[in-house]
């Protein structure tokens, strides 16, 4: 904490405000110092020029507090409190206090984090329901959200043109450090020829009051559920970044939950968006926003590399999050969907694989253990430890399992969604059928063979019985599947990734995802 500023090194002691508090917990962004009380938190903005934005003296802080507590009050009014001043008296520091001002500060009411959208997307707990509200309240607030000529014009193709451009110039620094050379090119020209072949559509979303005053930073991490849904935190900074296509609103949510591995959730939103705004031009503006913003997400996190006080574990954690965005960037320039399959015995990672790669690509996942319990009509992480080839895992039972995935994956690939199918395809036989459906569809194919030593497969089986899992995977079934895993012959060795999931997870993306890219 030694190289914080004298003034925030003061604010991270209790005493330093007005409320009685147990404790202080810091917490920063590139733009600025949070210090979460006990039931408050106070947002200190940095003195910064990040060139989209200049909080370089002390009234343009002021000013921008002011503006942050106004905008965010149309989409979470309860939790924005005021401005307030942070005071010096000699060598004394507080919220509030005597002295002359140095500082200004956003107040909040402090929001629960296990009520965060982000946080609920890990345990699971996101419902269609939730997903259908918050469709609700954003096309309320996007109807009533300002529009005029000024923030029309932010909805022409040059200012489309001047954003996409300011992406690639202010990520030049950050290739091959977050972002490939490969992937930055083929981005760019992407954005180029979408923009160019579309130029008739960008005006009719001008002409039909479609580019609102919106949120600007519309991702799960901004979403509480409590008293309702709370949307907070929106752009204060750059109103060009505020202004915009309501369609670019909608597709940052549906990127973000695609990246949370939830394309399932992104899907529904974006059908219950557009059902309840009418709004059916939006589907062929999905992919083109999702990767740019995406592309901004990726580049927000690499900006996060030039600041001074970051720590060495925070560096390697924003190259991994930074290289996750532009991987999904890069995901959304595809013409045609695909299918996925991995393939392996159980303990082979096939799970976690399928979860992340679809993180980064989108994907929506079909687990056969999730839908084999689903059919069988008992609860997820309920138990079955039957014999191989008996019970739910039966021959007849299995087939209507892989029957009811191939189902599933026809109806998003013939949505244009890509799809992973998780689970262990060790006959010839169900990989033949995975792979038809692919042709039907006009979708493109890769297999994802997942191997690990023994040893490792082990460990994985143990701790799985330990933590609970929806699997029911454990050595025996390994012994029997090692025996009756039938080779991949079906495709070529370009739509084939043989991967050694002992490896780093980053490593393993990295390696599957060039691969895909190369046969593409």
């Amino acid at each position: 904490m030694s190289n914080l500023p004298e003034m925030i090194q003061a604010l991270i002691k209790p005493e330093a405000y007005p409320e009685p508090t147990e404790g202080i917990e810091l917490e920063q962004t590139q733009m600025s110092f949070v210090f979460l009380t006990d039931n408050y938190a106070y947002k200190v903005k940095k003195p910064v020029n990040l060139g989209y934005l200049d909080y370089t003296t002390l009234e343009k802080r002021r000013h921008f507090c002011y503006r942050e507590v106004e905008l965010n009050k149309r989409l979470c009014s309860n939790a924005y409190l005021g401005v307030v001043t942070i005071n010096r008296q000699r060598d004394n520091y507080s919220i509030c206090g005597a002295g002359e001002v140095m500082e200004y500060a956003v107040k909040m009411r402090r929001l629960p984090h296990q009520l965060m959208m982000d946080w609920l997307l890990k345990s699971g707990s996101v419902s269609i329901k939730m997903i259908s509200r918050l469709a609700d309240k954003i096309v309320t607030f996007h109807r009533q959200a300002e529009t005029s000529g000024e923030i029309n014009a932010f909805g022409s193709i040059d200012t489309i043109i001047q954003n996409t451009e300011e992406n690639y110039s202010q990520t030049e620094n950050y290739i091959g450090k977050t972002i490939s050379s490969f992937q930055y090119q083929q981005i760019k020209e992407y954005s180029h020829s979408f923009i160019a072949d579309n130029t008739a559509l960008f005006n009719k979303r001008v002409k039909g009051n479609h580019i609102r005053d919106c949120h600007g930073d519309l991702h799960t991490a901004h979403v509480c559920f409590k008293n309702g849904i709370c949307i907070y935190d929106c752009i204060e900074f750059n109103d060009r970044f505020r202004y915009g296509d309501v369609a670019a609103e909608v597709a940052f949510l549906a990127m973000d939950l695609d990246h949370h591995e939830r394309a399932d959730l992104s899907r529904i939103f974006v059908k219950e968006y557009m059902s309840k705004s009418h709004d059916a031009e939006l589907e062929k503006l999905l992919n083109f926003y999702k990767c740019y913003r995406a592309y901004v997400r990726g580049k927000v996190a690499s900006f996060k590399l030039d600041d001074a006080y970051i720590t060495d574990d925070e560096r390697v954690r924003t190259i991994q999050t930074a290289g996750s965005y532009f991987d999904l960037a890069y995901s959304y320039i595809k013409s045609i969907p695909s299918l996925f399959i991995t393939t392996g015995l159980v303990g082979s990672g096939k799970t976690a694989l399928s979860q992340i790669l679809a993180g980064r690509m989108g994907l929506v996942v079909l687990s056969s253990d999730v839908i084999r319990k689903r059919l069988a009509h008992i609860p997820q992480i309920e138990r079955r430890f039957e014999e191989y080839d008996n019970g739910i895992y039966s021959p007849e039972f299995s087939r209507k399992t892989y029957d009811t995935m191939l189902d599933e994956a026809k109806n998003i690939l013939a949505e244009g969604g890509s799809v992973i199918m998780d689970a262990s395809f060790i006959k010839a036989g169900e990989r033949q059928r995975a792979k038809a459906l692919a042709e039907e569809m006009g979708a493109g194919f890769y297999i994802l063979e997942c191997r690990s030593d023994e040893e490792t497969i082990r460990r994985r089986l143990s701790q799985r019985l330990e933590k609970g899992s929806v699997s029911d995977g454990r050595w025996e079934i390994y012994l029997v599947q090692k025996e009756r895993f039938e080779p991949v012959l079906e495709v070529s060795p370009q739509k084939r990734v043989i991967i050694d999931t002992a490896k780093p997870i980053d490593n393993i993306m990295r390696y599957v995802i060039g691969e895909i890219a190369r046969d593409e």
